[in-house]
């Protein structure tokens, strides 16, 4: 059984290397348990996610619905022939995930089947709890090794860091979500009227969101510190690079930051963690 168990976070690897390699050098930083354990988290919420994304050619609906039905089961009975399922269930079982955040990460993504506009903040707000803010609590739940008074005490700024990167993802993303997916996020992000009032309202949110969240990763325990940063680097980065870019541009060009400023990016947030500047 350890080979089949080893196996699965191997495969939950290879599906965060091959979907982002950004999140991947990020979570290298990690203890080698740790790494499993998101690794594993990755892989389900990528295979959701790509359900509703790419399987255009099947019943998404229909696959969505057994992969909720199958990952509920596989957290029960403690194993599943799915090797995703099974490192996820064993991250899950480990941890004392609660149910509750899976559920709401699964009624995002079946809104992501049928629902194409979002016409308010609240609207937009519930659907990145389940897509994104949950998301961001498993990993706490892994963090925190079962330490609930830290878990509570850093879930707030968990949840603004998870919202924050989703919403960066949504203005990186715009161009293949309006044009092709038809899905619009943001209430002010239709193609007529997403304009730089539009832009900077939304910039200006994920700032401050931003801001709470750096005040819980200095707290965060041992290296899941330095892994966060980085990625927290990143996104800082990507936001800016948005920001300065017209919304015309943003509208049609998917925004990147390049091999040599991640590389960047990486080495400032080692040399920050090492010598305690967080």
């Amino acid at each position: 059984m350890e080979i089949y168990n080893n196996t699965t976070f191997r495969t939950a690897q290879l599906f965060t290397k091959s979907y982002s390699t950004s999140f991947y050098s990020a979570v290298c930083m990690l203890e080698k348990d740790m790494q499993q354990a998101i690794f594993g988290v990755y892989g389900f919420v990528r295979l959701a996610d790509e359900i509703v994304d790419t399987f255009h050619d099947y019943n998404k609906a229909q696959l969505l619905d057994k992969l909720g039905m199958d990952i509920k089961e596989a957290i029960a009975d403690k194993i599943s022939i799915n090797p995703v399922l099974h490192a996820f269930q064993q991250v899950v079982n480990k941890y004392h995930i609660p149910y509750g955040l899976i559920d709401a990460f699964m009624q995002s993504m079946k809104a992501d089947l049928n629902k194409k506009t979002y016409l308010n903040k609240d609207e937009t707000e519930q659907y990145i709890y389940g897509s994104a803010n949950v998301v961001g609590l498993m990993c706490l739940k892994i963090f925190t090794r079962g330490n609930n008074e830290s878990y509570e005490e850093l879930k707030f700024s968990a949840m603004k860091l998870g919202s924050a990167f989703q919403k960066v993802n949504f203005l990186r993303d715009l161009k293949t979500d309006v044009s092709d997916l038809q899905r619009t996020y943001f209430c002010n992000c239709q193609m007529d009227s997403f304009d730089e009032e539009a832009k900077n309202v939304i910039v200006d949110e994920i700032k401050e969101e931003f801001q709470d969240a750096y005040k819980g990763i200095r707290f965060l325990p041992g290296r899941s510190k330095l892994a966060v940063l980085t990625a927290y680097l990143y996104y800082l980065a990507l936001l800016k690079k948005i920001d300065d870019s017209p919304s015309s541009q943003i509208l049609h060009v998917r925004m990147r930051i390049s091999n040599f400023k991640k590389t960047l990016l990486l080495l400032k947030a080692m040399f920050m963690y090492k010598f305690k500047m967080i």
